[in-house]
This record gives structure tokens, C-alpha cells and sequence, in this order.
């Protein structure tokens, strides 16, 4: 009888997340594989997804604290007094990404007696923040191999994650979705020879829909959380240059968030109200009907006053994939994939004059047109597989359970 495969157990901060599809896709092209998957939600979460349990957490098991930390801390002094070096010495970036942090911190005490009796060959964490804590205190604690993905709000976020630089040193790999945010680990000095950029994806491609014969009115779609990162009030200013210039468009915006209300009363301010419709947050079929309907995705991210920014949204492969056209603001990692004139257009939000001009193009040159949709379904086919990307972060899985020393149990300090 041939060995069953090595555990890997991901860490999530939530999961299922119907906001986080290209995670939910990861795990798919991962099962696809035949990797022997055992998930973790620290927030939230829960249930079954695919036929796989999610153990969420349980935070009421946070009480057991009070006897835990003392035991540990007697295993292993100098962990805890690492922990309180770091507390007296470093402010947090936010009292978010402080308590992300603590639950974190406060999942792996819990979980220490679960994993020493049943322990995964590999603990990934989804994401920098209080995934990757929890895997690196199990690191730290009992030696339990780990790797972790960092991404734009773990890096960018108020300066990024509170811890990020200590985790991430000590993981086996580092997993981020683009090269951007592979460039921003480097300059924390962490070693480039490490981080790998492996893309989402995804699952399959749906055949690309025909270029619309007549495009007057322009349809012109955004899928965003409605939040500063996004830009979308910059967006609506877009709109409104459209109208004022005599160019016919419906638009519609999907995804929900605390700006919506602003958004709403801008738009009406600016005399757009009637041609840009807020759908709130759809399903994911919804979505795709969304795409059918469009012509055009328009992307207006920008740096928000915390720091934060996008990456590569997984909107824009997935309006490419569709064979809708795309115009992205320069912002964040997403002329990775669009690339002015080959894949999509690109223009500055801070002048809406260079979108009406993009966008007027777009609704008259056909050749043009089709030659972006092209390109951008090549880019997507070559770099946004969800299967094929999945085989390449398992391969690192794989590299990193082989190098793995063989496990000791931690001394009891006399």
C-alpha cells in the first residue's frame, strides 16, 4: 500500500469568505491535485466547503489562557519572554492589526495540544497577518514547519502587519500574488532567494463572449468594495467628464462597503445618479452575468491615506478572461497585467480627460478592441491558471516538507 500524502493544514482568517473566491479556488485546484488538505478558519468561518471540514475557532476557548500560558511559558521561558520584549518595544500599526494579531497568537496557544498530538507535515498561512502568526508561534513553540503568503493589505496596510518581518524570516517560503508586493518584501530586508510570486487564477475558462457590434451606449462596469483604496469617487468624476463630453454610457457599480452612502450622493451631486446603478455585493454567478453585460472594467484604485492599495485585483483577469476590454489606474501591481496598448489602457485617475479619450476609443475602434481582448485572454490563459499555479505553490509545499530536519521535542527548562 502506497503511503497517504503529507498533511498540509492552511490557516485562514476566515474561510469561506464569499469576498475571497481566489482563495476558494486555491483550495479546489489544491484538492484537484490530491494534496491532503486539513483547514483552519481564526475568524469566522466554518462548515464544509467542498467536502472538506473548516474547523473554526471557537473563542470562547480563549479562557483556557489563564492555565495555558503559564504551562508553556515554563516549557519554553524564552518564547514568552520574546513575545513581551516585542509588546514593550514595537506600537502597533492600528488597534486592528493589534487584536489580528493577539487572536492569532491566542488560536496557536490553544491549538498547541492538537498539533503535537496530530501534527500536519506543513502549516501555511493565507495571509501575514493573524495567520501567519499563529503558524510562526507553533514554529516557535514546538517546531512545526511553515510557510505564509503576504499580499497588499498584510504589506501596506499603516506600514503593514505589526510582526510581518519576524514571521516571515523564519518561513520556509513566502508566497505573494505579485511581483510588486515580491519588491516590497525584498526592501524589509527580507531574502528575495525566498519569496516566490505565484498568481491566483482561476478555476476554468468560460469562452470569451463577442465584442459588442454596437457599443453606444457604453457599458462600463466596476467590481469593487467600496472603500478610499478604490478610488471610486475619483471614478464617479469620470462619469461625469463622459457626460459632459457627449459620450453615452449605463454603468454599474457592484460591491458594497461603508463609502456606499457617499458614492450614492456624489453621483448625484455630479449629475450621474441616473446612469451609474449601485448593485451592493452580488454571488459570484451574478458577477459573471455582470461581465456578459459589460464592455468595459473600469479600475480606479489608488494609494488610500492608510497606506493601503490593491495588488492585482482578481477582477481584472477575470474581465480579461471574459473578453471584457479594461482601463486601470497606473496604481498598485496592475499593469502586471495590463499593459498600455497590448492588454488594456492605462491612465493617471487624476485626469479624467485621458479616460474619456481611452474610453471614446474604445466604444468606436474594433480592430483596436479585439486586438486588447486578445492579448489580455492570451495574458490570462499563460499566467492565471488556477490549476497550473496551484502545482507550482505545491511544489514549493513539496520542497519544503522534504527539507523539513526531523522534528525534536522542546526541552523542559529545569
Amino acid at each position: 500500500m502506497s503511503a497517504a500524502p503529507p498533511v498540509i493544514a492552511y490557516f485562514f482568517t476566515t474561510f469561506p469568505k464569499n469576498t475571497e473566491t481566489f482563495l476558494q479556488r486555491e483550495i479546489v485546484a489544491m484538492r484537484a491535485l490530491g494534496v491532503n488538505l486539513r483547514l483552519y478558519s481564526i475568524w469566522g468561518g466554518g462548515g464544509t466547503f467542498r467536502g472538506l471540514t473548516v474547523t473554526p475557532f471557537n473563542k470562547w476557548r480563549l479562557l483556557t489562557l489563564f492555565w495555558l500560558i503559564p504551562v508553556e511559558s515554563w516549557r519554553r521561558p524564552e518564547v514568552l519572554w520574546q513575545l513581551l520584549r516585542g509588546l514593550a518595544t514595537r506600537r502597533a500599526p492600528s488597534w486592528l492589526n493589534f487584536w489580528e494579531n493577539m487572536l492569532g497568537a491566542g488560536f496557536a496557544c490553544v491549538q498547541l495540544r492538537e498539533f503535537r498530538k496530530n501534527p500536519p507535515a506543513l502549516i501555511h498561512a493565507a495571509w501575514g497577518g493573524a495567520p501567519a502568526t499563529a503558524a510562526w508561534l507553533l514554529w516557535r513553540v514546538d517546531g512545526h514547519r511553515f510557510s505564509a503568503a503576504a499580499h497588499a493589505y498584510d504589506i501596506y496596510e499603516h506600514g503593514g502587519d505589526w510582526w510581518l518581518k519576524d514571521k516571515l524570516e523564519h518561513a520556509a517560503f513566502i508566497h505573494t500574488s505579485t511581483e510588486m508586493g515580491r519588491r516590497a518584501l525584498i526592501e524589509r530586508r527580507l531574502a528575495g532567494g525566498n519569496i516566490v510570486c505565484i498568481r491566483r487564477g482561476l478555476d476554468r475558462l468560460q469562452p470569451m463572449k463577442p465584442l459588442r457590434r454596437s457599443r453606444s451606449p457604453l457599458h462600463l462596469l466596476s467590481i469593487a468594495r467600496l472603500v478610499e483604496k478604490k478610488g471610486l469617487d475619483r471614478q464617479l468624476r469620470i462619469h461625469a467628464a463622459l457626460r459632459a463630453a457627449g459620450v453615452p454610457f449605463a454603468a454599474r457599480i457592484v460591491g458594497d462597503g461603508p463609502l456606499r452612502p457617499e458614492l450614492e450622493k456624489l453621483a448625484d451631486r455630479l449629475g450621474v445618479g441616473a446612469s451609474v446603478a449601485f448593485t451592493g455585493h452580488l454571488p459570484q454567478h451574478e458577477v459573471w452575468n455582470q461581465l456578459a453585460w459589460a464592455d468595459v472594467l473600469l479600475h480606479t484604485g489608488v494609494v488610500a491615506p492608510s497606506g493601503d492599495r490593491d495588488g492585482l485585483p482578481n477582477v481584472i483577469p477575470e474581465a480579461m478572461s471574459a473578453g471584457v476590454l479594461v482601463v486601470t489606474s497606473p496604481a498598485a501591481a496592475t499593469t502586471e497585467a495590463i499593459t498600455q496598448g497590448i492588454t488594456g489602457l492605462v491612465a493617471p485617475v487624476e485626469s479624467p480627460a485621458d479616460w474619456v479619450s481611452a474610453l471614446r476609443r474604445l466604444s468606436t475602434d474594433d480592430v483596436f478592441a479585439e486586438k486588447l481582448r486578445r492579448n489580455a485572454r492570451h495574458w490570462v490563459e499563460e499566467n492565471f491558471d488556477a490549476h497550473k499555479n496551484a502545482g507550482r505553490l505545491l511544489a514549493h509545499f513539496q520542497r519544503a516538507i522534504a527539507d523539513q530536519p526531523a522534528p525534536t521535542v522542546p526541552r523542559v527548562q529545569p
